[in-house]
């Protein structure tokens, strides 16, 4: 064997992001909302920019208003190109 067959292979870092829950509706699907800030190009005012990501839920465990982490995969489906890493603070139940 030579030496670059011995070297084990690492996978690529994935892209991650943090977001809120904003709907829980389908099935093994959530919807998170993402905000980030950025300076206007002009006018250098901190605005804040929001994009909404189709998520793949498993289990089922997330719920509307939970802050997620998730983690960017291959496409399950049509608009699913995200998974569901884990949930960071579980909304209370009320």
């Amino acid at each position: 064997m030579t030496e670059e067959n011995q070297e084990i292979t690492v996978r690529g870092t994935r892209r991650s992001m943090e977001g809120t829950v904003v709907s829980d509706k389908g099935e093994k699907t959530i919807i998170v909302q993402v905000e980030r800030t950025t300076r206007h190009s002009l006018y250098h005012k901190i605005i804040r920019k929001r994009k909404k990501y189709h998520v793949h839920d498993e289990a089922n465990q997330a719920k509307v208003g939970d802050k997620v982490e998730i983690m960017g995969t291959r496409p399950l489906s049509k608009l699913k190109r995200w998974r569901l890493v884990r949930i960071i603070e579980a909304t209370p139940v009320a």
